[in-house]
């Protein structure tokens, strides 16, 4: 039996986005083991039926002393495990598992990149160390039986173009997948208009601009606005328990943290919003598709790959609350063009995001790699 190890940052990650298609690679005859840090998905995880093995990694931290220790623990388990394949998603994984498969000779390597990040996201302001990690991936990147995935095109040409990896050894996969059984078609709601933004909370999501543009509306359309989500003190970008402070005593938000049941949040609501500044696929706004929710998001890398302009949902100017707002005041107003676009979401889903046709793709390139071993 094939061995895959499948390395992550935070095991929550890999619960909300992954799980499913490990559990798939499962049924299909291979030994799945999964490798990231501690946290409360591991029970999850392990009572799945896969072998989890815990790191000491911090997907932000800087100190070189640990983050020596996370690659040398990293290479301690894949001595122990032996893959005949890394499966290495983030940004970490990706550039201390490579190293780790050269010490190793682990003989594939399957690369997701699931979005540019920080660093590349704010690159004006440390020019240095974006300069550093495109040096590391470029090093990690060159193994010879390597592929990387990424969500949107955008993204593979950025690393293509800035000579990080040959076009030949990647390939597009447009996310992790959606369940549509569990994010299935439901109609709108009755009653007040809802409009929901789910994701981190970070500036980086457009945090600031959905309340900014939540207040705007509020002067002229009865219509409630809902943040779900949790701050993410890892990531610089990340807002503080005071700005959580602050926008709750705003009384058109409403504030419901971190939720698991976001398909039920989806189903209450009629449009779902996303201002971000760039992703690599948002998950979010492909569940809110399935659901048939109308979506406004930024006309940036990633989110606009997920939706069909004015087919599915509206693109709107990046970092511009007035533009978010408009677009949310266009919706609010016409019912038809809401439904219209979350129908029309909703078969965007079934044939393009479908969490069966993405595993697919994942197991055909688990057996293209291995075939070259």
């Amino acid at each position: 039996m094939k061995k895959i190890l499948i390395v992550v940052n935070i095991p929550k990650f890999f619960a909300s986005h992954w799980l499913r298609n490990a559990l798939i690679a499962k049924q299909a005859g291979y030994e799945v083991h999964v490798a990231s840090s501690d946290g409360n998905e591991v029970a999850q995880i392990e009572a799945s039926g896969l072998i989890h093995h815990k790191l000491p990694l911090e997907r932000s931290g800087r100190n070189p002393f640990k983050e020596i220790q996370t690659f040398l623990s990293l290479l301690k388990v894949v001595k122990r495990v032996k893959p005949d394949l890394l499966h290495l998603i983030t940004i970490k994984p990706v550039i201390y598992g490579c190293l780790v498969a050269y010490l190793t000779k682990t003989k594939a390597i399957l690369c997701a990149i699931t979005g540019l990040g920080y660093v590349f996201i704010n690159s004006n302001k440390n020019t240095f160390l974006k300069s550093m990690v495109k040096n590391l991936y470029k090093t990690a990147l060159m193994h010879k039986n390597l592929t990387a995935v990424f969500e949107n095109e955008t993204d593979r040409d950025t690393f293509v173009e800035e000579d990080i990896i040959a076009k030949d050894k990647t390939i597009i996969i447009h996310g992790a997948g959606v369940d549509l059984s569990e994010f299935n078609f439901v109609p709108e709601p009755e009653g007040q208009i809802k409009v929901v933004f789910a994701a981190r909370l970070l500036k980086d999501k457009g945090a600031f601009e959905f309340v900014a543009a939540a207040q705007q509306i509020s002067a002229t359309h009865e219509a409630q606005f809902i943040i779900v989500g949790d701050i993410d003190p890892d990531n610089p970008a990340s807002l503080t328990q005071g700005d959580i402070a602050t926008i709750s005593r705003n009384k058109h938000i409403s504030f419901l943290g971190f939720r698991s049941d976001v398909a039920s949040i989806f189903a209450d609501c009629h449009i779902v919003v996303l201002p971000s500044y760039r992703e690599g696929l948002p998950k979010v706004l492909i569940e809110a598709a399935a659901c048939g929710r109308a979506i406004v998001t930024t006309d940036v890398p990633g989110c606009k790959h997920v939706i069909l302009a004015n087919e599915t949902g509206l693109l709107v100017t990046v970092r511009d609350s007035k533009s978010l707002a408009d677009a949310i005041i266009q919706l609010i107003d016409n019912t038809e063009l809401r439904q219209r676009f979350g129908a029309a979401g909703r078969q965007l889903a079934e044939h393009k995001y479908c969490e069966s046709i993405i595993s697919a793709t994942y197991i055909s390139c688990y057996r293209k790699l291995l075939s070259s071993v």
